[in-house]
Protein backbone atom coordinates (compact mmCIF):
# COMPACT_ATOMS: atom_id res chain seq x y z
CA UNK A 1 0.00 0.00 0.00
CA UNK A 2 1.22 3.25 -0.52
CA UNK A 3 1.72 6.54 1.21
CA UNK A 4 -0.61 9.50 1.55
CA UNK A 5 1.74 12.46 3.20
CA UNK A 6 -0.27 15.49 4.83
CA UNK A 7 1.71 19.07 4.96
CA UNK A 8 0.11 20.48 7.86
CA UNK A 9 1.58 22.74 11.19
CA UNK A 10 -1.27 22.70 13.09
CA UNK A 11 -4.29 20.21 11.53
CA UNK A 12 -4.55 16.31 11.69
CA UNK A 13 -6.73 14.94 9.12
CA UNK A 14 -9.71 12.71 9.98
CA UNK A 15 -9.99 8.87 8.78
CA UNK A 16 -9.44 8.83 5.12
CA UNK A 17 -12.49 8.24 2.57
CA UNK A 18 -11.92 9.42 -1.06
CA UNK A 19 -12.04 8.46 -4.46
CA UNK A 20 -8.41 9.59 -4.77
CA UNK A 21 -7.04 6.90 -2.87
CA UNK A 22 -7.44 3.21 -2.89
CA UNK A 23 -7.38 0.78 -0.09
CA UNK A 24 -7.45 3.66 2.47
CA UNK A 25 -4.10 4.01 3.62
CA UNK A 26 -2.86 5.97 7.00
CA UNK A 27 -2.23 9.48 6.50
CA UNK A 28 1.45 10.70 7.31
CA UNK A 29 1.78 13.82 8.68
CA UNK A 30 4.52 16.39 8.17
CA UNK A 31 4.44 19.66 9.66
CA UNK A 32 7.05 21.94 8.08
CA UNK A 33 9.39 22.27 4.56
CA UNK A 34 12.38 19.99 6.45
CA UNK A 35 10.38 17.07 7.77
CA UNK A 36 8.36 17.14 3.82
CA UNK A 37 11.41 16.98 2.32
CA UNK A 38 13.16 13.73 4.43
CA UNK A 39 9.76 12.23 4.67
CA UNK A 40 9.63 11.83 1.11
CA UNK A 41 13.07 11.02 0.81
CA UNK A 42 12.61 8.77 2.85
CA UNK A 43 9.59 7.09 1.42
CA UNK A 44 10.64 7.63 -2.46
CA UNK A 45 8.07 9.23 -4.54
CA UNK A 46 7.37 5.77 -6.45
CA UNK A 47 5.65 4.58 -2.84
CA UNK A 48 3.41 7.65 -2.31
CA UNK A 49 -0.05 7.64 -3.92
CA UNK A 50 -1.24 11.11 -2.66
CA UNK A 51 0.05 14.74 -1.09
CA UNK A 52 -2.13 16.74 0.19
CA UNK A 53 0.09 20.23 1.07
CA UNK A 54 -0.92 23.64 3.35
CA UNK A 55 0.33 26.67 1.94
CA UNK A 56 0.82 28.44 5.44
CA UNK A 57 3.68 26.90 7.78
CA UNK A 58 4.44 29.14 10.60
CA UNK A 59 3.36 31.83 12.46
CA UNK A 60 4.50 34.62 10.22
CA UNK A 61 2.77 33.15 7.37
CA UNK A 62 -0.02 33.20 9.43
CA UNK A 63 0.15 36.41 9.74
CA UNK A 64 0.70 37.43 6.57
CA UNK A 65 -2.45 35.32 5.71
CA UNK A 66 -4.71 37.03 8.10
CA UNK A 67 -2.96 40.93 7.64
CA UNK A 68 -3.36 40.58 3.36
CA UNK A 69 -4.27 38.27 2.03
CA UNK A 70 -7.73 37.75 4.12
CA UNK A 71 -8.55 41.30 4.53
CA UNK A 72 -6.46 43.22 1.27
CA UNK A 73 -6.43 40.06 -1.19
CA UNK A 74 -2.28 40.17 -1.30
CA UNK A 75 0.28 37.73 -0.32
CA UNK A 76 3.92 39.06 0.13
CA UNK A 77 6.04 36.09 0.72
CA UNK A 78 8.90 38.77 1.49
CA UNK A 79 6.35 39.01 4.90
CA UNK A 80 7.32 35.25 5.16
CA UNK A 81 10.07 33.78 7.22
CA UNK A 82 9.69 30.25 7.27
CA UNK A 83 9.46 27.81 4.57
CA UNK A 84 5.52 27.33 2.92
CA UNK A 85 4.31 24.70 0.87
CA UNK A 86 5.02 26.78 -1.93
CA UNK A 87 8.85 26.15 -1.29
CA UNK A 88 7.80 21.93 -0.99
CA UNK A 89 5.96 22.42 -4.38
CA UNK A 90 8.85 23.92 -5.77
CA UNK A 91 11.47 21.02 -4.33
CA UNK A 92 9.23 18.41 -5.58
CA UNK A 93 8.84 19.88 -9.36
CA UNK A 94 12.55 19.74 -9.14
CA UNK A 95 12.27 16.20 -8.47
CA UNK A 96 10.16 15.70 -11.16
CA UNK A 97 12.29 17.45 -13.66
CA UNK A 98 14.88 15.38 -11.95
CA UNK A 99 13.32 12.22 -13.43
CA UNK A 100 11.09 11.23 -9.94
CA UNK A 101 7.83 9.32 -10.28
CA UNK A 102 5.15 11.96 -10.62
CA UNK A 103 2.51 11.98 -8.17
CA UNK A 104 -0.90 13.30 -7.40
CA UNK A 105 -0.86 16.51 -5.50
CA UNK A 106 -3.55 18.43 -4.25
CA UNK A 107 -3.98 21.52 -2.03
CA UNK A 108 -5.83 21.90 1.27
CA UNK A 109 -4.43 25.13 1.97
CA UNK A 110 -7.34 27.96 3.46
CA UNK A 111 -4.92 30.50 2.05
CA UNK A 112 -6.59 30.74 -1.49
CA UNK A 113 -3.87 32.65 -2.74
CA UNK A 114 -1.06 30.42 -1.97
CA UNK A 115 -3.32 27.46 -2.75
CA UNK A 116 -3.52 28.96 -6.33
CA UNK A 117 0.38 29.51 -6.84
CA UNK A 118 1.00 25.88 -5.52
CA UNK A 119 -1.70 24.93 -8.02
CA UNK A 120 -0.24 26.94 -11.14
CA UNK A 121 3.30 25.66 -10.54
CA UNK A 122 2.49 22.15 -10.36
CA UNK A 123 -0.13 22.31 -13.15
CA UNK A 124 2.59 24.27 -15.42
CA UNK A 125 4.81 21.83 -14.74
CA UNK A 126 2.18 18.99 -16.13
CA UNK A 127 0.86 21.35 -18.76
CA UNK A 128 4.38 21.99 -20.38
CA UNK A 129 5.43 17.97 -20.08
CA UNK A 130 1.72 17.25 -21.96
CA UNK A 131 0.29 15.57 -18.48
CA UNK A 132 -2.85 15.76 -16.80
CA UNK A 133 -3.27 19.29 -15.10
CA UNK A 134 -4.99 17.30 -11.72
CA UNK A 135 -3.96 19.59 -9.03
CA UNK A 136 -6.89 21.02 -7.46
CA UNK A 137 -8.04 22.11 -4.22
CA UNK A 138 -9.94 19.88 -1.78
CA UNK A 139 -11.53 19.68 1.51
CA UNK A 140 -10.35 17.48 4.03
CA UNK A 141 -11.96 16.53 7.31
CA UNK A 142 -9.26 17.57 10.23
CA UNK A 143 -9.35 18.24 13.65
CA UNK A 144 -6.54 20.78 15.59
CA UNK A 145 -3.30 19.76 17.05
CA UNK A 146 -4.51 20.36 21.24
CA UNK A 147 -0.93 21.53 21.78
CA UNK A 148 -0.66 23.84 18.90
CA UNK A 149 -3.86 25.58 19.70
Amino acid sequence: MKYIIYLDDIRIPNSLNNEWVSGQPEWTVVRSYDEFVAKVTEIGLENIELISLDHDLGDSAMNEWYTNVYRNYTLDYNNITEKTGMDCVKWLVEQWMDGAPIVQVLVHSANAIGSANMMGYINNYKHINRLKQDCVRWIVPHTIEPDIE
